[in-house]
């Protein structure tokens, strides 16, 4: 049966721009078949697809049936700032109602031009992800469909936080070593978007480190950012590659000689040189693949002879699609551990504010000389504990992410402990971090043990106020000294599937501060039930005399034995002596932040 093409021509406008009581005026209204659903109008605005189910009121004769429509209850809508794409399809089938009025002779042809639209949907049942929708809408003439698929291109063209072209590096070896499978499986919803991706597979440790670091400034500007197909380790690298020659800043506090002393109350630490270059590490000195790079001083690209990036940067970019062990990083910036979410939020052009804590090794041993080497990271710095699990695990990397389960347990058996000593930055007490809901929080000396603070949140209110918030000149420096089992620095809550809630569970992305947790050295019962409390879903882990929990913006670490091994970011790092501050949103990730 041919469809009446003169059915619905009161519906079809190319330009309905009248608008009454001062409503927002339509640029688009069209009658179209709607696969699955059935006769729709169609309406297009700046900012929105909107489409109206078509029924007849009576279905007693084709005559009434036909004549008398009504808009039904089931009206939706697709935002134009969630739609990826757009796509003429042209002649072919679309499908009739599944729930259509059998009594109803609807008089459409199952064949006809059409296009698609490609969006995402958020999940009801899983809060964070996402998932693309397709919707298919046809019609009995071409250049109707033409001109409405012409114009929704227009529309989308006006989204200009959309990346158009990105740098992608794949790390076939991370995790269970699917990498370049969820590359394989993500890289059609790109090709759809129109975004160009310059794909590199990594080959080694270090690669992508290695390739961010000598790239000129000219080539990175070419792209809108770039994205890590892997884990928290593969990202680290990238933003090490694109920061450490990039990012100019004070070095942060020196640590002290450890005969030197510390008035708590008065004294502060004049802050080092300037960061001007990346220095490069003499090949072997880490056992970090990243640190032991090849790279020498002159490989590093001189940014004043092309064009200009610096960091905080607007444009710039950062992407993270997890395949890794963990992915902390990317379970704490879009809520779940997804490759179609993350791939999803890339596309969209999603913004996020992510701090990033510079950490500077001054000596990597107690013989060696004393001078300073940067790294970045995004998500925490842990000795003790941390460090001795990462250097153990590198040793059973043939058995994927269950070599920090095996690892972990060997070094919970031996329950080691370290004299060390930690100094940190307290601010006046006067000066205190406010909470979404404008109550003040304690500040930094003698937190709460009560964990309840706001957590960070898509569009959270703390981490958007007073982004450009000066730092507090009244600030003082506090020592701790004795055997820790563990020091961990949270720059975020770093949540992942062995720990649901994270190290500190109301830790910001962007706050402008670290989270300082010192675990003293206690009984290897009472240091498990720590640990035991961190893996339930609303544990208290900070809750225990032994643990001592601190805001701050920066501090300084000097062990006082022979062995010193960090994890930075999943990465080992030889630091006798260390220092670190935090650079409140100093990079923009491609996330939109975890829902409730």
């Amino acid at each position: 049966m041919e469809r009446n093409a003169e059915r619905g021509d009161d519906y079809d406008s190319q330009a309905n721009i009248q608008s009454d009581g001062g409503e927002k005026p339509s640029i688009l209204t069209s009658h179209f078949f709607m696969d699955q659903v059935g006769d729709v109008v169609l309406t297009l605005e700046s900012d929105v697809l909107s489409w109206k189910s078509i029924e007849s009121l009576s279905n007693e004769d084709i005559s009434s049936c036909l004549g008398m429509l009504y808009a039904s209850k089931g009206d939706t809508f697709i935002k134009i700032s969630e739609v990826y794409a757009v796509e003429f399809i042209d002649w072919g089938f679309v499908h009739e109602n599944r729930h259509a009025n059998p009594g109803c002779l609807s008089g459409h042809s199952s064949e006809m031009y059409r296009f698609k639209v490609h969006g995402v949907q958020m999940s009801k049942g899983q809060p964070s992800l996402w998932t693309p929708v397709v919707y298919t809408f046809g019609h009995d003439n071409k250049q109707t469909c033409k001109m409405w698929v012409n114009q929704i291109k227009t529309f989308l063209g006006m989204e200009t936080d959309r990346p158009k072209s990105l740098l992608v590096f794949v790390n076939p070896m991370s995790g269970k070593r699917n990498g370049c499978q969820i590359w394989e499986n993500v890289a059609p919803l790109f090709s759809q978007a129109k975004v160009k991706t310059k794909v590199i597979v990594t080959e080694r440790a270090g690669h992508a480190f290695d390739a961010m670091t000598s790239i000129t400034n000219r080539e990175l500007a070419s792209y809108d950012g770039v994205v890590a197909v892997g884990g928290d380790g593969l990202f680290n690298e990238i933003l090490n590659g694109v920061l450490l020659s990039r990012h100019k800043a004070p070095y942060p506090l020196v640590p002290p000689d450890n005969g030197q002393t510390v008035d708590t109350q008065n004294d502060i630490l004049d802050p080092g040189p300037i960061v001007t270059m990346a220095e490069p590490l003499p090949s072997g000195e880490d056992e970090s693949p990243l640190l032991s790079s090849t790279l020498v001083e002159s490989q590093v690209p001189n940014i004043n002879n092309d064009h200009e990036i610096s960091f905080p940067n607007e444009r710039f970019r950062f992407g993270l699609i997890p395949s890794g062990s963990t992915d902390a990083i990317v379970i704490c910036t879009t809520g779940v551990r997804d490759p179609v979410t993350s791939a999803l939020q890339i596309i969209i052009g999603e913004r996020l504010r992510l701090d990033i804590a510079q950490i500077v090794r001054w000596k990597s041993s107690q013989m060696s000389k004393h001078e300073p080497r940067v790294r970045y990271t995004a998500s925490i710095a842990g000795y003790g504990f941390y460090g001795d699990v990462i250097t153990e695990s590198e040793k059973y990397r043939w058995m994927g992410p269950k070599r920090y389960d095996y690892a972990g347990t060997k070094v919970f058996l031996k329950h080691r402990s370290y004299e060390a000593e930690v100094a940190f930055m307290k601010a006046d007490p006067e000066k205190t971090d406010m909470q979404a809901n404008g109550k003040k929080l304690k500040t930094f000396w003698g937190l709460s043990k009560d964990p309840k603070g706001v957590p960070c949140r898509a569009k959270c209110e703390v981490c958007n106020t007073n982004q450009t918030s000066e730092p507090q000149q009244d600030s003082k420096l506090v020592r701790v000294t004795g055997r820790f089992l563990s020091i961990g620095a949270a720059v975020i809550s770093c949540r992942n599937e062995k720990a649901p809630d994270g190290l500190v569970a109301d830790a910001h992305l962007s706050d402008g501060f670290l989270h300082l947790v010192l675990i003293k050295d206690c009984p290897r019962a009472f240091y498990l039930w720590h640990l035991t409390q961190l893996a339930r879903k609303g544990g208290n882990p900070l809750n225990f005399d032994f643990v001592e929990h601190y805001k701050t913006t920066t501090f300084t670490f000097t062990s006082f034995g022979e062995e010193s091994v960090w994890n930075v970011d999943g990465e080992v790092l030889l630091a006798h002596k260390l220092s670190a501050q935090v650079f409140r949103g100093l990079v923009n990730v491609f996330a939109s932040g975890p829902e409730t």
